[in-house]
Order: structure tokens, then C-alpha cells, then sequence
């Protein structure tokens, strides 16, 4: 499996953390270990947690091979692990809970504070492995495994389909929608309420390094940040058209579109 991707947002380090405090992203591999809290000189963690109420190490978050699981050090305070795309699914890991398996593909962990408000941060989790469909009946040994497993009812599926409509409508061969107009093109979805152009850009690190497991080429020869992000959205559209992990119905998942969509031409998409 190749490991989880760790992210804590601008501004959700506590209501004491540092102003303009810079976000911190974190990657691990199976076996490896992410602690987090306030910290100390001899507790030492690698997410920095500011509030009274969490502890100087409140847990730790351990890799596996096919999923993650958090500690919760506390011996007072239950932690929560919430799906964000699960319609208010969630895991409360009680205090001095060790190592509870954590199902979700994406979760964001929350603690409590003094100040009434929360702390969290999120987790993306190692890639779900699924079964061929067709196979799903026979023996083990049968089973084939997908190349590139997708969660059609995930945020990231939709921000996979929206870069991938205007070649679907065959509007535009070359352009590839930018981070921002994927948020306008998302506005009315009730599961994107709220979607910034960082969480965009989150999904699209997640589509590209974990799901599609890719190395643009931007990237080899390291160029601007501008020039990396272009390669990266190229190459995540360039390979979910020529494997159809994207395909013309899926389009049927995004918001309609608005009155200035409307008259954009309704071609169907070339095959």
C-alpha cells in the first residue's frame, strides 16, 4: 500500500497557535508513526496541537499495510474520527484507547478544546483495494485486483470528474480546469459546501500520488510550483479518460450547470 497522507489545515492548530501559522502535510509509509499534541522538549510530535486541554503527547497515528489506527493517550478526553463524506459517520476512540483501526478512505480527526471550538486535523487514507466484479464469486487465488480503485460517492471522484468534463464535452482538447474554477464548477453540490481552493489542491495531490500513484514529468525537472500543479492536473485527466475512470455519465454527478454553461455547446463526448 502506499501509506497516508497527513494534513493540517491553516488556522486549526488551536485558538493560541501562532497567526498565520503555515499549514503542515505529512507522509507515511507502513510501520511508520505520526504523534500528536502540544508537545514538549521531551515529548516531541510531529502535528503541534495549541490548547490547555490537549495533552503534551494526546496520541499517535500508526500506518499498516491496508489501513491506519490511532491512539488516543488521554486519559480524560474521547477523541472523534469523522467521514467527512459519510453523511455524519464517525468513530469515537474513548481515552486510552490503543491502536483502533480507522475504516475511512478519508477522515478528519477532531479533539476537544477549552474554548468550546474544536481542534482537527485530516487523514487520507492508504488506497481501498477492490475485487474485480466480475471475479467477486470465485476463490482467492482468482480475484483480480483494480489498477486504480475510485469511491464514486468521494469528494475527490467529483473534482476527478469536473477536471475531466470539458474534454468530456468535448469543449476544450487541451485546457484542463483550473483550482478555482473547480470550485465554482462544484458550488451547489451539497457535499462541497464550504470547498476551498486548498482542499482542491489536496484532492488532486491525492488523485495523483495515491490513487493513480503517478510522477508527472513537471515534477522530475522540477520547475515553478505553477508549472508542477499544470502537470499534475494534465496527467491525472490524461490517465482517468484513457482508462475510463471518468466516462460520459459520470457527469450526471456534478451540479447543472448555470445559465453561462448552458450556452457552452452540448456536443457528446467523442469516443
Amino acid at each position: 500500500m502506499s501509506g497516508i497522507v497527513i494534513h493540517l489545515p491553516p488556522g486549526s492548530c488551536g485558538p493560541r497557535a501562532e497567526p498565520g501559522a503555515d499549514p503542515v502535510t505529512l507522509r507515511l509509509g507502513p510501520g511508520e508513526v505520526a504523534r500528536f499534541g502540544r508537545g514538549s522538549a521531551t515529548s516531541p510530535v510531529e502535528l503541534r496541537l495549541v490548547d490547555a486541554a490537549i495533552s503534551r503527547l494526546a496520541g499517535e497515528i500508526r500506518v499498516t499495510d491496508d489501513h491506519w489506527q490511532l491512539s488516543n493517550h488521554s486519559a480524560t478526553q474521547s477523541y472523534l474520527v469523522e467521514n467527512p463524506e459519510g453523511a455524519g459517520e464517525y468513530l469515537r476512540v474513548p481515552p486510552r484507547r490503543a491502536g483502533a483501526p480507522i475504516p475511512f478512505e478519508f477522515a478528519r480527526v477532531v479533539l476537544p478544546t477549552r474554548s468550546g471550538t474544536t481542534v482537527a486535523f485530516q487523514v487520507f487514507a492508504p488506497d481501498h483495494v477492490y475485487l474485480d466484479p466480475d471475479r467477486a464469486g470465485g476463490p482467492w487465488g482468482s480475484h483480480t485486483l483494480m489498477a486504480y480503485s475510485m469511491d464514486e460517492t468521494a469528494i475527490y471522484f467529483l473534482v476527478l470528474v469536473a477536471l475531466c468534463e470539458p474534454r468530456l464535452r468535448d469543449e476544450s482538447p487541451l485546457a484542463v480546469p483550473t483550482t478555482p474554477q473547480i470550485v465554482e464548477r462544484l458550488q451547489g453540490h451539497p457535499g462541497c459546501v464550504g470547498l476551498t481552493s486548498r482542499a482542491v489542491s489536496s484532492h488532486i495531490d491525492y488523485l495523483a500520488e495515491e490513487k493513480m500513484r503517478l510522477s508527472t514529468p513537471a515534477e522530475r525537472h522540477e520547475p515553478s510550483r505553477g508549472a508542477r500543479r499544470n502537470g499534475k492536473r494534465e496527467a491525472v485527466v490524461s490517465v482517468a479518460l484513457r482508462f475510463g475512470l471518468v466516462r460520459e455519465e459520470h457527469l450526471a454527478l456534478l451540479p447543472r450547470r448555470g445559465a453561462a454553461g448552458a450556452r457552452v455547446s452540448e456536443r457528446p463526448a467523442v469516443r
